[in-house]
């Protein structure tokens, strides 16, 4: 699995123009399933989102992680983070995984986040959404499962 993690002020999701989730200070990921990743990897990628150390601590070092500092999490289900772009001007997508599959892992990913950290939002699966947010930092990570 993959996600686009970026350190955040606030973040919000709407869908045809109503608001279905909004975060404060937190994570915004974006997240994108492959064909080979299972339950496995998307529970390991929400323990490395709410792991991983991008929150200052007193001495002003990244050295806390969203679940240190009690953030909040927005996923958001983004498939084109899986695209192939290597060639030409036009990505394609027999990289990302099946809708049905990727559906199942961003649900498990989310329900494992839920789980261990509790301030969980998410974005509308298969849904045309518009994603705000203001990156603070801007801190912007890219990471695999």
């Amino acid at each position: 699995m993959i996600a686009l993690i970026q350190r955040v002020t606030q973040a919000a999701v709407s869908v045809d123009g109503e608001t279905v989730a909004a975060i404060g200070p937190g994570v915004l990921a974006l997240v994108a399933a492959v064909p080979d990743d299972d339950a496995g990897r998307a529970i390991r990628l929400a323990e490395r989102v709410l792991a991983y150390r991008i929150f200052a601590d007193e001495r002003g070092r990244m050295n806390r992680s969203v679940a240190d500092i009690g953030g909040a999490v927005l996923a958001v289900p983004q498939f084109t983070l899986a695209a192939d772009t290597r060639r030409g001007n036009r990505p394609g997508f027999s990289s990302a995984c099946a809708p049905d599959r990727a559906r199942e892992l961003f649900d498990e990913c989310v329900a494992a986040l839920a789980t261990r950290h509790g301030a969980a939002e998410r974005g509308v699966f298969g849904a045309d959404m518009q994603v705000w947010l203001v990156n603070d930092g801007p801190v912007t990570f890219w990471l695999n499962s």
